[in-house]
């Protein structure tokens, strides 16, 4: 079995490469929607706590559906193909970034912003220089928790006339082709795996990132 799926790698480099191309293309645009989403909503709630539990429990509710019926649900509207799919990821992408926003500023010890407040700074200046750069750390866990559920689920997209590796797998099941399953099942696993990767090094390099998580531990 090794040995087909890395013969139908040989043969059909340029098909998968395509692919991929896909798969990226589609996971992306889903991911930079449900970032800019997800942390809109996080700040709002956090600031506006009074509907943040309403909100919560509708982002739970959607998450809870499995993701073949919300392809299904939204096809009469949206229709067949990538944008459906975008659209069904980006609201699956939701929860990791508003949860983990939204929890990442309300743990910030009172008094960071008290003091912040106390010297003159508007309630904008606190969000931005304060809340977000102590938040950070926890945000880009949300971020890489999202990045690799939406390059997983991306799969999926195949079924509703999508592009991506999915197309692999899905061909490989309706001509009981084991090898191209499995070969479209590796390759989605691995840019899920670049991928977290790439962003935990990112983080790394990123001395905001360093400095929030640095005084966070001193908080605790």
């Amino acid at each position: 079995m090794i040995q087909e799926i890395f013969r139908l790698y040989a043969e059909r480099s340029s098909f998968f490469g395509e692919l991929i191309l896909q798969h990226i293309r589609i996971a992306g645009i889903s991911v930079a929607i449900s970032l800019f989403l997800g942390l809109v909503i996080g700040v709002l709630i956090s600031e506006f706590r009074k509907p943040a539990q309403i909100i919560m429990n509708i982002i739970n509710v959607l998450y809870t559906i499995p993701s073949i019926s919300m392809l299904g649900f939204l096809i009469p509207f949206t229709g067949i193909g990538n944008k459906t799919a975008i659209i069904a990821l980006s609201i699956y992408g939701l929860l990791p970034i508003v949860r983990n926003t939204y929890t990442g500023i309300n743990t910030i010890q009172p008094f960071l912003t008290e003091v912040a407040s106390g010297m003159g700074s508007t309630r904008m200046q606190i969000l931005f220089r304060v809340k977000l750069p102590l938040a950070l750390p926890v945000i880009l866990a949300g971020v890489r928790s999202m990045v690799v559920m939406t390059i997983s689920l991306s799969g999926i997209a195949s079924y509703i006339g999508a592009g991506g590796l999915g197309v692999a797998i899905y061909r490989g099941i309706t001509t009981n082709n084991a090898a191209m399953t499995y070969a479209g099942s590796i390759l989605i696993a691995l840019v899920a795996l670049i991928s977290d990767r790439l962003i935990y090094l990112l983080e790394k390099k990123i001395p905001w990132s360093e400095g929030a998580r640095d005084r966070r531990e001193r908080q605790a």
